[in-house]
């Protein structure tokens, strides 16, 4: 007969088990952080005709007007004849008021009465600037106040120098608690900047939608109503208001060049600056800036404050010899009060002067603004006395620190 042979197992030091083929957990530590603080504020409370005030009666009270700290409403309150009927009038009383409602608000408070004889001795109660054994005082609801029943005795206070001209004068000092926790940031969420600008552009571009077309110069821009309007009470005016054009499938627009309306409508869908010298088709720094000076004149006609601003900051840097006059006489025209005295100080320079009145700019200058001749002639007389430094940045000379603001006369792109 054989044997039967029973084998017993023994755990295999390859086989695994939960407990030994987990790593082990890993440590992790978080952090927060409690922060207790004060927002602070305080108020003046002056107080006239004192004396008129006493006999008021007990418990009644003089109070200032409520003013904020912390996000609670707070006022002050004086008690000419004392709070308390004990003292039998013979106190002031003085108090910092919760005035709007709140619970369990804790602040820190000083109520200082001013010495007016300037020696600086004010008579001083305050939580600050010491150690709290108890804590910041609470404030259960509203009406709730901090304070001293006994602040001063009538007949000191008035041969004492807080009393001046029958007036005292109060101040008073809040300092809310306010607690949090801060952690650590788990999360950051990236927002892309605003798309708003390139939508209106592309939809300019795209065509699709127009609704109104203007003939400028021989050349039909289509727009559309409601971006124009939006953007410039004219347009409102001219194709919403009361007076609006009937036909709006063709609106011929005056006095104005075609490049400079294409700008226009640039600013108004893409709220940037094109580029001038490529609008205006020649590659020079003087193209640039006499665009720049019809464009101006044309914010100006369509009430575009924030395009009319970037072109008077562009004509302010560009002042040139032979650009100035042009410039200052669009500066008058259109009440650009900063590019106006840029270009007068520019002009009053001794170096400069004599060039920019050999130019043609100035010719117009005198024919189309004479009246400001004669200011230019006080800033003359104001270089003579106080030389002002010039920089210069290579053949033009630009005044240096000069503000912004520009505008121009109409002269052919």
């Amino acid at each position: 007969m054989g044997r039967i042979l029973r084998e017993t197992s023994k755990p295999s030091t390859l086989s695994s088990s939960p407990s030994s083929s987990s790593s082990p957990p890993l440590n992790v530590t978080t952090s927060s952080t409690s922060i207790t603080d004060t927002v602070n504020g305080s108020h003046q409370f002056k107080i006239t005709g004192y004396s008129l005030s006493k006999g008021l009666g007990v418990g009644k009270y003089i109070a200032s007007d409520t003013f904020n700290v912390g996000g609670y409403s707070w006022a002050i309150y004086f008690y000419p004849d004392g709070k308390s009927a004990e003292d039998n009038a013979t106190y002031v009383s003085l108090f910092i008021a919760l005035a709007s409602e709140g619970t369990d608000v804790k602040a820190l408070f000083e109520l200082t009465l001013l010495d007016q004889s300037g020696k600086e001795r004010h008579k001083v109660h305050s939580h600050f600037g010491r150690s709290l054994e108890t804590g910041p005082y609470t404030l259960r609801y509203r009406g709730s106040m901090w304070g001293y029943k006994r602040f001063f005795r009538r007949s000191l206070l008035e041969s004492s120098d807080y009393l001046k001209d029958d007036c005292l004068q109060v101040h008073c000092s809040v300092g809310v608690v306010r607690s949090r926790t801060e952690g650590p940031r788990t999360y950051t969420i990236a927002v892309p900047p605003s798309s708003i600008a390139q939508h209106f552009g592309q939809l300019l571009e795209s065509g699709r939608g127009t609704d109104v077309n203007f003939e400028v110069d021989g050349e039909v821009f289509a727009a559309h109503k409601l971006v124009l309007a939006a953007r410039s009470p004219v347009f409102m005016a001219q194709l919403f208001g009361p007076m609006k054009d009937q036909n709006t499938r063709l609106i011929k627009v005056e006095d104005m060049e075609s490049p400079v309306f294409k700008a226009l409508l640039h600013f108004m869908y893409w709220d940037s600056l094109p580029d001038l010298e490529e609008l205006s088709c020649l590659n020079a720094k003087c193209a640039s800036t006499l665009m720049c000076q019809h464009l101006l004149a044309a914010a100006d006609r369509y009430g575009l404050d924030r395009l009319r601003l970037l072109c008077e900051a562009s004509l302010c840097e560009d002042v040139a010899i032979n650009t100035v006059a042009t410039t200052l006489a669009l500066a008058e025209q259109h009440h650009c009060l900063q590019l106006k005295a840029v270009c007068l100080k520019f002009v009053a320079m001794p170096e400069n002067l004599r060039a920019v009145m050999h130019t043609d700019g100035f010719e117009y200058l005198k024919a189309s603004c004479p009246s400001v001749l004669s200011e230019l002639l006080e800033y003359v007389a104001r270089v003579s006395e106080h030389p002002v430094i010039v920089s210069r940045h290579g053949n033009d000379a630009i005044l240096d620190g000069g503000d912004l603001n520009g505008r121009r006369v109409k002269q052919r792109l």
